[in-house]
Formats: C-alpha cells, structure tokens, sequence
C-alpha cells in the first residue's frame, strides 16, 4: 500500500510538471555547486547576506551549503589567527560532505580585510577557494591569493578597485545595501555561476520553510545563553499571539543556536527570547518565503552596551528597528510608528548608513522629539536613536515601513511595556 501511495504521488506530481526528488538526484543538484561562505563586516552578522542566500536558494543552490562565517569584529586586531583557523575549518568540512573542489568566498567591508589577509596568507587556503567577492570593502593591487576577484563597489570614492578583477559601481547604493541589493545579486550570480540567475527576486518555496539561526550578543556575535526561545504564530493585523502555549520551544546555550522549525510561509512569528528574573525580548519578522538559516537574534547582556543606555518604564514602549539597506531619512525612506514618520535628515540622515533604530521614550516624559537624533546611540556605528513616546498597554503599536522604491511593510507588534519587555522588528531589504 505505502509503494502504490508513493507510486500515485510520484505520477500527481509529474502531471503537475513538478519532479519527484530522489536522494541521488538531490546529491546530483548539490555537486553542481560549490559552497558559499560570507564573511560579514564591522558589527555584522549573517544578518546582512539573509536575502542573498534565498535568492540563491531560489536559483538551485542547496541551502544548506551557503554558510556564514562570524566573528568578533570589535576585537578582530586580537583574533585574527582564531578567525582564520575557523576558515580553514569551515572550508574543509563544507568540501569534505558536499565532495566541491572548492569554494566560493564573499565578505563585506572590514569582512575583505579578513579574507583578503586570509587568501594572501597561503597559497594552500587560496588554492582551496575558486572564487572571491569583495563588497563595498577594501582595494588591492592585485587579487587576492591569486583567486580570481569580483569587486562590487557602491557610493564613494570612484577609484576605489581590485586590480585585475572584475569592477562593478552602483553609485546609488549605499555600504550594506550593497551586499542586500537584487543589482549585486546579479552580478554575484553571473560571476560566480557564468550565467544570468532565472530568478532575482526571492521566490516562495512550496510546503513549510525550514528557519533556524542563533541567538546572539549584539556586535561580538558571542551565543547568547541562559534563556529560553519561545516561537508564536501571530496575528497578521495585531501582531498578537495565536495561541497561549509556544509552538516550539528551545533552551538556548553554547553558541545560542536554535531550530530548525519548520515556519509557514503565509504566517507572522513572534521569536521571544525568554530571560528569568531580566526581560523578555521579543523579535518580530516579515513571513518566511523561504528556509532560512541566516536568522539571527540580536541581543546585548544585563546592564551592558547600548541595551543599558535604553530607558525603560511600565507606561511606554522601546522598540528597535534593522534592516539589511540604510535608511535614508528625508530621502524616500519612512517609518512609520502609531502614525508618525520617526525618520528625517536629522534622526537618519544618509550619510550616517544606518541600518540599526533605538525608538524609546527619552526621560519617560510622554514627549516625542525628532528635532535630533539620541547622541549615545547615534555615536555608534550604523546606529541611531529616536525620542518617541509609544504608549504601553493593552493596544497594538502599528508599524509601517516604506523603503524607497516603493516597498511597503506591515508589521503591527503588541504594545509591551519597557520595564519587563523589549522590542525588535527586522523590516526585509527587498
């Protein structure tokens, strides 16, 4: 009965047009790859190459052969033999199960200055890599180790370049939106593959997406631990939980990894990051269209970093905001909170590249100021900091992000109050 069920299903889905994966012809799909492996850049994570990885998903790749490798970037002067070491291991463990003859190596600023020291270090690391994209990061002379180079620049000085590799500008992006954007996408593929992707955008997979990630302290990359992750199904016009008990639920330790869950693509989830006598973080993210292992939490401990900077108060709301493509405030970019835009030249003006909002209620006085940006927050790299008052309580805080171009995101969050709660709302770069 179960071969003439799997008979019946294999025919439903050749009529559909649609073929019937076996483990031989899965293995055969993913020899016809090489690995991938980002390298992030200054208080980066696998965060910034999340949309890539689905849109080469989207285009065949395996997903479980595009990888990220992360570090701690503040103290990079004082582990780079550490990163290193953890290149070569990543590198021959991806060659050894999936039989590549190499891979492919791509890094986003000060990311290029790690791997372009790594390629150069050894003929041995750079003969095991077939090719390199450097983003929006540092020239060279020549490429690195040898390996032949895609440069792919954005706004900035015009003379920056890998000599002897392939150049590419997009004067009109900015520094992270350079490594997001469907126009690097383009050109990653086509150097990396010898031909035009089939597919740019994103493209919804069929059945449930497989999501995992880490849980991590916000920028070393350290994995956060001591907590519990809960994940809800929530409404899509309130944000609200679906149901009182988590769907999953996972103890989060050593490196703070988690899942994976298999999420539907037409459902909102609440991951919350649940911490015993601290608070409970709670992280809200546009519908999972595809699996997704890039998905990281970004967290801070107790009383340090720029979390202890945040006031907090049972009768308003702290929220922050990321997105993989600078926000340009005055410049077509619009956030939206309870009906007012928080973002104008002076909270996130272009030249600040920032990817990163604290929106809290400064000195707990039921006044929103926009006139200036927080200085503590907007003193940090890729980060600012907005005075808005959102009221705590039984209500819902409606988000609406507009990104220039004319994409528009929804995402409306429970209004949790600061004193026990905090708030993080990853806005898609597409």
């Amino acid at each position: 009965m179960r071969k003439l069920l799997s008979l019946v299903a294999g025919a439903a889905l050749a009529v559909a047009g649609l073929s019937v994966p076996t483990p031989a012809a899965a293995g055969a799909a993913e020899a016809a790859f090489r690995p991938v492996v980002f390298v992030h850049g200054s208080a980066g994570s696998a965060l910034q190459f999340r949309t890539q990885a689905k849109r080469l998903a989207s285009n065949g790749y395996p997903a479980r052969i595009i990888e990220a490798h992360e570090y701690d970037s503040p103290n990079i002067a004082t582990i780079l033999p550490q990163v290193y070491a953890g290149l070569d291991a990543r590198i021959a463990r991806l060659l050894e199960t999936t039989g590549a003859d190499r891979v492919d190596l791509l890094a986003h600023s000060l990311g290029t200055f790690v791997v372009q020291g790594y390629l150069n270090s050894a003929p041995e690391r750079a003969a095991r890599v077939a090719h390199y994209v450097n983003l929006d990061g540092r020239p060279a002379a020549a490429p690195p180790g040898g390996v032949p180079t895609l440069a792919v620049w954005g706004e900035g000085d015009p003379a920056r370049a890998v000599a002897g590799g392939t150049n590419v500008s997009f004067p009109g992006q900015s520094h992270t939106q350079t490594v997001s954007s469907v126009e690097s996408f383009r050109e990653i593929f086509r150097f990396l593959r010898g031909r035009e992707p089939r597919f740019r955008a994103v493209v919804p997979e069929r059945g449930p997406a497989r999501v995992s990630g880490r849980a991590v302290i916000f920028p070393s990359n350290a994995g956060l631990t001591g907590a519990t992750l809960e994940v809800y199904p929530v409404g899509p016009l309130t944000g609200r939980r679906l149901s009182a008990r988590p769907a999953y639920t996972q103890p989060l330790a050593g490196d703070g990894a988690f899942g994976p869950f298999p999420l539907r693509g037409d459902t909102r989830y609440e991951f919350a990051v649940v911490r015993p006598g601290v608070f409970t973080h709670h992280f809200y993210f546009q519908p999972f269209l595809r699996s997704d292992s890039f998905l990281r939490l970004l967290a801070g401990r107790p009383g340090e970093g720029l979390g202890a900077l945040v006031e907090t108060g049972e009768r308003h709301v702290a929220l922050t905001f990321g997105r993989q493509k600078e926000w340009w405030g005055g410049e077509g970019d619009q956030l939206w909170i309870n009906g007012r835009n928080t973002l104008n030249a002076a909270t996130a003006p272009r030249a600040k590249r920032v990817i990163g909002i604290f929106a809290f209620d400064r000195h707990g006085d039921g006044v929103t100021d926009l006139t200036a940006p927080l200085p503590e927050f907007f003193a940090q790299t890729f980060i600012t900091g907005a005075d808005v008052y959102v009221p705590a309580g039984r209500g819902i805080v409606s988000i609406i992000a507009r990104q220039r171009g004319g994409a528009l995101a929804v995402v409306p969050v429970p209004a949790w109050p600061s004193s026990r709660h905090r708030i993080s709302v990853e806005i898609n770069d597409f």
